[in-house]
């Protein structure tokens, strides 16, 4: 994703965040909430609407570029209701022809068997949560769904027309060894998914699991071989590492991941959502709105649908571009990098020079700046570094 070639801005992207589930997991520290009684979907596209309107003017005459629509469970939401949601972003901001738009949905029979309408509402691709496809580690996730569903789901969105299907897959669970990481990797390759994102289990504080951490988590050996191991599978698959935790066949990359990592601009919508904008002076404003879904329909279209607003320091907004673009694999262009963090290449290089001579950071021939293998492999250190 490029800069606006008209306005010099970056490129818009929306995040739609949609927070209700049938359960919340145990390893869950996201904006979710579990589902009592009856889901109001049309009254939450309608506050969707209203903040949507009240947003349109920092654009700036963009259009989406991407939309990624998250929770929660945004399946549980009939596919009239998501038609209805990407009509109005079309209507009062505009989509690019050809946009990527993104769906999260779990497996489960009730909710697959919409896939065929999310697809006709215009959806184009889907992430699916699958997790793990070992029935034991999915009980002990939290997860409502076992390794049938998850496989069902696949064949089903293939069915219904999708051509950009995502698995979301962990390792590190509790009592997973080398081989059984890699048997979940084998089983996602043998659907035939176009990306896998696959990242290690985070044990967070306050959710269940971080309450009573499990004892029999792998240790830290273990992790490496998992990735070592996993990461091997998925690159013979054709599937190649472009980001820390993403792979892809040729042309699936996620657009709208891309627009984060190289620091695009995204409209948050929704409880809890977050958004990144950049004004018409240059100023970059990051946005949370209200997490409490109710309060949040409540307060939507006015000033109180916003819990936080943040314009970014110079120092901040240098540090903010480099702790996205570093976790692609490639990097980003060093012009990029000037353009997103308003400084100079002379600025830039004398702040980056500690972690390239620590051998980890890389300023190719090729003019862009990118973690070198072991920079890749101790990014949080890396960063650590550069924060200011």
């Amino acid at each position: 994703m490029s800069a606006d070639p008209a306005s010099g801005l970056p490129p818009l992207a929306a995040y739609v965040h949609l927070p209700w589930c049938l359960q919340r997991c145990g390893y869950c520290d996201f904006n979710a909430h579990t589902l009592r009684g009856e889901l109001p979907a049309q009254a939450y596209v309608a506050a969707l609407g209203r903040e949507l309107r009240r947003q349109a003017g920092a654009a700036l005459g963009r259009r989406l570029a991407s939309v990624y629509i998250g929770g929660g469970t945004p399946s549980l939401f009939p596919p009239g209701a998501i038609g209805e949601l990407l009509a109005e972003l079309d209507r009062v901001v505009g989509v690019v022809d050809g946009a990527e738009i993104t769906l999260e949905a779990n497996p489960g029979a009730t909710e697959t068997a919409r896939l065929a309408g999310f697809r006709e509402a215009g959806v184009t691709r889907l992430s699916l949560g699958v997790q793990s496809l070992d029935d034991a580690s999915l009980a002990r996730l939290g997860r409502i769904h076992d390794a049938a569903a998850a496989r069902a789901a696949v064949a089903e969105a293939r069915a219904a027309g999708f051509r950009g299907i995502n698995a979301d897959l962990m390792y590190g669970l509790p009592g997973q060894g080398v081989a059984d990481a890699e048997a979940d990797v084998a089983g996602i390759l043998e659907l035939g998914v176009d990306h896998v994102s696959h990242y290690q289990l985070a044990i967070e504080p306050g959710t269940p699991l971080g309450r009573r951490p499990p004892a029999d988590l792998p240790g830290e050996a273990a992790i490496l071989a998992m990735e070592a191991a996993c990461r091997g599978r998925l690159s013979a698959a054709g599937l190649a590492r472009y980001e820390v935790s993403a792979f892809a066949r040729p042309g699936q990359r996620s657009v709208h991941n891309l627009g984060y990592w190289t620091f695009g601009d995204y409209l948050g919508l929704g409880a809890g959502a977050a958004g990144k904008l950049t004004g018409a002076d240059g100023r970059v404003v990051r946005t949370r709105q209200e997490p409490a879904p109710r309060r949040w329909m409540a307060a939507a279209g006015g000033h109180g649908a916003e819990s936080e607003r943040e314009t970014l320091s110079a120092s901040a907004l240098r540090f903010e571009v480099f702790l996205n673009g570093l976790r692609l694999c490639d990097g980003i262009p060093a012009a990029l990098a000037v353009a997103r963090s308003g400084c100079s290449r002379a600025d830039l290089a004398a702040w980056l020079a500690p972690v390239r001579e620590r051998g980890w950071l890389e300023w190719t021939d090729a003019d862009r700046i990118r973690p070198s293998a072991a920079g890749l492999e101790v990014l949080d250190s890396l960063l650590l570094e550069l924060m200011p």
